[in-house]
C-alpha cells in the first residue's frame, strides 16, 4: 500500500512541478535497470517467503527467520527493492519532485517499519536474530 501511495505521489509531484527536470534523456533510462533490479529482488523475496510459509505482511509475526538468498546481504531486501523501484520511477520521470518519493519511502521504512519489525524478530528469535543482525547490514 505504501509503495502505491509513493508511486502516485511521485507521479503527482512530477506533473505538478515538471519544471525542475534534473535528469534528461538518455540518463532517464537509468530507471529501467533500477526497476528491473528492484522488481527482481521483490519477486525473489516473495518466493522465499512463500517457500518458507511465513508472512510477507509488515507488522505480522514471522514464523521463520530467513537468512538465505538476498537476506544474506540485506536484512531488508524487500524494502531495498521497493526503494529501488521508486528510484527507478524517479529517474524515468527525471524531475526533482519525483525523487522525493523514494526519499520519503526510505525515511518511512527506516523510522516506522524497520524498528518495529526488528524488535518483533528479536523477541521471536532471540539470540539467533541478534547474531544475524550483527552479521548482515540493514540495507546493504
Amino acid at each position: 500500500m505504501y509503495l502505491l501511495i509513493y508511486l502516485v505521489a511521485a507521479a503527482a509531484l512530477h506533473v505538478t512541478f515538471p519544471i525542475t527536470q534534473i535528469v534528461h534523456p538518455p540518463y532517464t533510462s537509468i530507471g529501467i535497470p533500477l526497476l528491473l533490479v528492484g522488481g527482481s529482488i521483490n519477486l525473489w523475496v516473495k518466493n522465499i517467503f512463500d517457500r518458507r510459509q511465513t508472512t510477507i505482511i509488515p507488522f505480522n509475526k514471522s514464523s521463520a527467520l530467513i537468512t538465505e538468498g538476498p537476506f544474506s546481504f540485506s536484512r531488508n531486501p524487500m524494502y531495498l527493492g521497493i526503494v529501488l523501484l521508486l528510484l527507478g520511477v524517479a529517474f524515468l520521470l527525471g524531475s526533482l519532485a519525483a525523487f522525493l518519493a523514494p526519499i520519503a519511502m526510505f525515511i518511512t521504512l527506516q523510522r516506522k517499519f524497520i524498528p518495529y519489525e526488528e524488535g518483533m524478530l528479536e523477541e521471536t528469535f532471540g539470540k539467533k536474530y541478534r547474531v544475524y543482525k550483527n552479521r548482515v547490514r540493514r540495507w546493504l
